[in-house]
């Protein structure tokens, strides 16, 4: 059976302040609550700025993922939380969090003992691990979402698909990633008009700005493919 395990670091975190890390612990800690109770997904923090969350449903993880990422960038970040001289902030503010999916087996998966060991996530795991940019003077970012597994079709076949998606959620705007995240999230437009007190209009402006129907078709067409690989 396989599993889909999503590994993933928030972007240029050094460059909160303390009250700037509290801010994205506690919202992190929300996002996991969120997910947990619409995808069953288990989602663990470690020291604060990394996550790791088991998808039992590997169709949904792509969802997961980007609802993941639009929630991180839609975190309202203001001069305040953050050292103004650190022009890594700018980082964060475009690509939030940096996220691998990988696909695979796990051996042992126990959610009480907090226990994750298998290729899953050893995939996803060594996927960002070897983009860290701690302590680099100099950061190129390329890419932030990535799909791994030892199926190099499945590889292949979602490449561009990811990188297309990571350059739509890049461009959006906070505002733009919280009708988003929420449209992942399976919330319908009137639903999300209520919580974020706009217009049902300004919810469906937003989200086509963003690119949703791009972003529904290739989560459907992840969707497919995985079932279909099964």
């Amino acid at each position: 059976m396989n599993w889909s395990v999503i590994s993933g670091d928030i972007i240029s975190s050094t460059s909160f302040n303390e009250n700037g890390r509290i801010l994205i612990e506690d919202s992190i800690k929300e996002l996991l609550k969120d997910i947990k109770e619409i995808f069953n997904v288990y989602g663990r923090v470690i020291k604060g700025d990394y996550l790791e969350c088991v998808v039992p449903e590997p169709i949904h993880s792509l969802r997961v993922a980007l609802a993941i990422k639009c929630f991180v960038k839609s975190i309202p970040i203001s001069e305040t939380l953050h050292y103004k001289l650190n022009k890594r902030i700018k980082l964060f503010k475009i690509y939030g969090i940096r996220l691998a999916i990988g696909y695979g087996e796990l051996k042992r998966f126990n959610p009480d003992k907090e226990i994750i060991d298998g290729e899953a996530i050893y995939l996803s795991g060594r996927t960002i691990n070897e983009l860290t940019t701690y302590n680099k003077e100099r950061i190129v970012i390329k890419n932030t979402l990535f799909f791994v597994s030892k199926v190099e079709k499945l590889n292949n076949q979602f490449e561009a698909l990811f990188e297309m998606l990571d350059l739509i959620i890049s461009k959006a705007t906070p505002r733009q990633c919280r009708v988003l995240y929420l449209k992942l999230m399976n919330k319908n437009e009137d639903a999300i008009a209520t919580k974020l007190n706009i217009a049902q209009s300004a919810v469906n402006q937003h989200s086509t700005s963003a690119g949703w129907n791009a972003i529904e078709k290739a989560v459907n067409y992840f969707k497919d493919t995985i079932n279909n690989y099964k």
